[in-house]
């Protein structure tokens, strides 16, 4: 088998040094808690293949000569990424009721991949896909145009670079090449004009296709879909096409412009994939917003991160949300989460919430089993892994200890984001009294943290529920996408 970032000592926690008879104590001790027999998560199942092969591979001398000289051979100081686990309590006390523990994941690039950066080394798969309905006629398509002139100047000849445009139907304005005739790209994009409704698969079907022509592990294989409008008709198949493209290892960032168009679908499309979404309240923006984007693609580290969560047989996975570089909630039903892009000059960070059953015995004990894998691209290192087993102590004589600041400061915020989440809920239901409510203490909230013109927007869209018992479209993307990008640590301003 190719081993390339895959280490069975690693997935097996056991040092190098280990007999045959330690391989197969770790393995048991660990079938004990995610064979798929005694533990139904999705993240044990997914897991348990790589724990069945570490096993298949340490316990045959062969197998294990192999890997062992594979590595070896090797080149030692390649670059890797790390993670570490953080949970909000160490030590917790057996109550007669469930209880909460949240789990930080930090992932982080080797130190080394910042140093000597003067020459870029990622190489980027780009395709645009670019909403050019009638709706988009005038300044957004003008601003659309700059944008994709200024990101074919960020371009090398390294670099593969597509575009395509749709409406009701697809075109492409720039087949897949490498990036060597600028002047001819940026003429077949000023000739775009606007034409037509939106339909959203094909876009994203034609941009597929493009990306697929120079599809390769060592890449960034990326589609930016910008639209500002409802796609008609074909959500599932959108949907099923991102679910495709995910496993083909490319990923799809989605963009919205504007006021209509809907935005759980755009966030389910990116996170299927492990791209992101955003909201660009004006047409001014949009050169500003792809040119940010396309220089973070440019500096990935390593790419097609998928994070698998695989918590104990009696505890309960609740929910997943990455906090940077692009926060947005991520889907917990699968084996392996899609992350994204690891870029070379910041972590990625994941805050995972799970709850223990009651009554639970005194001793230690694990919570889950962590494991991250991605390509770490420079080296051409394919399925790298990094694991974290965490595990905590129950004890009655536990004192109360609170959480670390970063997981304090990340349930703060992202208390925010979920109030936003609760008013929507709570409309969908018909309890406007309750979505008032939601909105109100939201506006309190941000208002205490010094941003005011969000409070602003929350306070009328308050008094907009209270009145017409429904939100503005402007005013639910705003508090949605500005009270998620609190999480950065930053304050929110003008949205992108």
């Amino acid at each position: 088998m190719a081993f390339d970032g895959f280490d069975p000592f690693s997935v097996l926690g056991i040092a190098q040094t280990a007999t045959l008879d330690d391989v197969k104590a770790a393995f048991r001790r660990v079938a004990r808690r995610l064979h798929p027999d005694v533990n139904r998560h999705p993240g044990a199942g997914a897991q348990f293949q790589y724990i069945n092969n570490a096993y298949e591979v340490l316990s045959d001398p062969a197998q294990r000569s192999a890997y062992e000289k594979a590595r070896t051979d090797d080149d030692p100081e390649h670059p890797y990424f790390t993670m570490r686990v953080t949970p909000s309590r160490r030590r917790i006390q057996p109550l007669d009721e469930p209880q909460v523990i949240y789990l930080l994941a930090d992932i982080f690039p080797d130190p080394r991949a910042t140093q000597d950066s003067t020459e870029r080394e990622t190489r980027l798969n780009l395709c645009l896909a670019l909403d050019r309905s009638n709706s988009m006629n005038g300044a957004r398509l003008n601003e659309v145009k700059i944008a994709a002139h200024q990101i074919i100047d960020l371009l090398n000849a390294d670099d593969i670079f597509s575009i395509v445009a749709f409406s009701d139907r697809a075109e492409v304005i720039i087949p897949a090449t490498h990036v060597t005739d600028k002047p001819a790209m940026k003429a077949r994009v000023s000739m775009m004009t606007a034409s037509g409704g939106t339909e959203i698969f094909q876009g994203l079907n034609a941009a597929v296709e493009q990306t697929r022509r120079f599809l390769a592990p060592r890449l960034v294989n990326h589609i930016l879909l910008l639209t500002d409008g409802h796609t008609f008709g074909d959500q599932m198949q959108t949907l099923e096409l991102a679910r495709t493209a995910a496993k083909e290892g490319i990923l799809v960032s989605a963009m919205g412009l504007g006021q209509e168009w809907n935005n759980k679908f755009l966030d389910e499309i990116a996170s299927l994939t492990g791209g992101s979404s955003a909201y660009i309240n004006s047409s001014g923006a949009v050169v500003r917003f792809l040119n940010t984007h396309v220089r973070n693609l440019s500096n990935v580290f390593a790419d097609r991160l998928q994070l698998s969560i695989a918590p104990d047989p009696d505890v309960k996975l609740e929910s997943v949300f990455k906090l940077q570089p692009n926060p947005q909630p991520l889907p917990i039903g699968q084996g392996f989460i899609p992350l994204g892009s690891l870029q070379r000059n910041r972590p990625t960070s994941v805050l995972m919430q799970f709850e223990f059953p009651a009554g639970l015995t005194r001793e230690f004990r694990s919570i889950a089993r962590i494991v991250t894998v991605g390509d770490i691209l420079a080296e051409r290192i394919h399925n790298f892994h990094a694991m974290s087993d965490i595990s905590v102590e129950v004890s009655a004589d536990a004192t109360v200890e609170n959480p670390p600041t970063a997981i304090l400061d990340a349930l703060g915020k992202l208390t925010l984001y979920r109030m936003q989440e609760r008013a929507n809920e709570a409309l969908e239901n018909g309890d406007i009294r309750q979505a008032t409510r939601h909105l109100e203490n939201l506006a309190a909230r941000l208002s205490a943290m010094g941003e005011v013109e969000l409070a602003q927007q929350a306070r009328a869209e308050a008094q907009q529920v209270a009145h017409t018992s429904a939100l503005t479209e402007k005013g639910r993307k705003v508090l949605k996408y500005q009270t998620r990008h609190l999480l950065l640590g930053e304050t929110t301003g003008e949205t992108t």
